[in-house]
């Protein structure tokens, strides 16, 4: 487990909540996850948990409630501005340019970061050119960090299922975020899959990211995260350190449907 939680409080939820007409998908929700910790957000299916990284990026609007990003109230901003802030995330259902090759995929992540636009490649301005061939070697550097350095060329439907995982995790990098948001990277895994990808979340925070972390493999998400909160039914019941959370009564009756000490 990490030491990397000493630092500030890089995302604050306060009382957040995410009415959909009478559904109430997120409650009074309270978080805040200090700089270099890896902190996972578990529950049931159906538990809000998406929800709340739509939140966090801008895609949806709090109902009421407070979002904070590096101290700057973050929440009714457009997505590419919380981007542009420092925010990246990766999904459930992967989304990748499908027809596109790896190499232009994580190339579209760091156009997040240019300063050219239209005009500048219109007319092959140098600042375009430089900033074009700089996008393409740091996006060949991510794809070697996230293990899968062959397959530039490659097209992205091509590519194996876990090699898709890792190539939306590089393209989500190569906007260069503070905080990662990672929506359950190892699903579909096989166990030794499993073990890969948790090194590599684990590389990733030692490399100066934070990361949020929605995971369903309780075994994955309790052994690499400092702090861990558990929604159920989009109020939080539970948050500690994995060792009291997996223990917590309410968080196994949430799992389990029944009390622990239910006959």
């Amino acid at each position: 487990m990490s030491t990397h939680a000493g630092g500030s409080a890089l995302l604050e939820l306060r009382q957040v909540t995410m009415r959909f007409g009478g559904v109430v998908a997120v409650q009074e929700l309270d978080v805040s996850i200090t700089e270099g910790q890896i902190f996972g957000l578990i529950g049931p299916n159906g538990a809000g948990k998406t929800t709340v990284f739509n939140i966090v990026t801008g895609v949806y609007q709090p109902t009421s409630g407070e979002v904070r990003f590096a101290g700057d109230v973050v929440h009714g901003i457009a997505p590419h501005r919380v981007t542009a802030l420092g925010v990246a995330r990766t999904f459930q259902n992967i989304r990748l340019f499908a027809n596109m090759t790896a190499l232009e995929n994580v190339m579209v992540g760091a156009d997040a970061r240019h300063r050219t636009g239209v005009p500048h490649a219109l007319f092959g301005l140098p600042r375009h050119r430089r900033e074009e061939r700089e996008g393409r070697a740091k996006a060949l550097e991510l794809l070697d960090f996230v293990g899968i350095p062959g397959v530039a060329e490659e097209t992205a439907k091509n590519l194996p299922y876990g090699d898709q995982r890792r190539l939306e995790i590089a393209r989500a990098l190569a906007t260069d975020p503070r905080l990662l948001l990672l929506d359950e990277p190892a699903a579909g895994m096989n166990p030794a899959e499993k073990m890969s990808m948790q090194q590599l979340i684990r590389t990733i925070r030692d490399v100066g990211r934070t990361i949020l972390l929605i995971e369903h493999d309780m075994g994955l998400v309790m052994g690499i995260s400092d702090r861990v909160a558990v929604l159920d039914f989009g109020r939080k019941i539970a948050e500690g350190e994995p060792s009291a959370v997996q223990n917590d009564d309410k968080v196994i009756e949430a799992y389990l449907g029944v009390a622990p000490d239910a006959p």
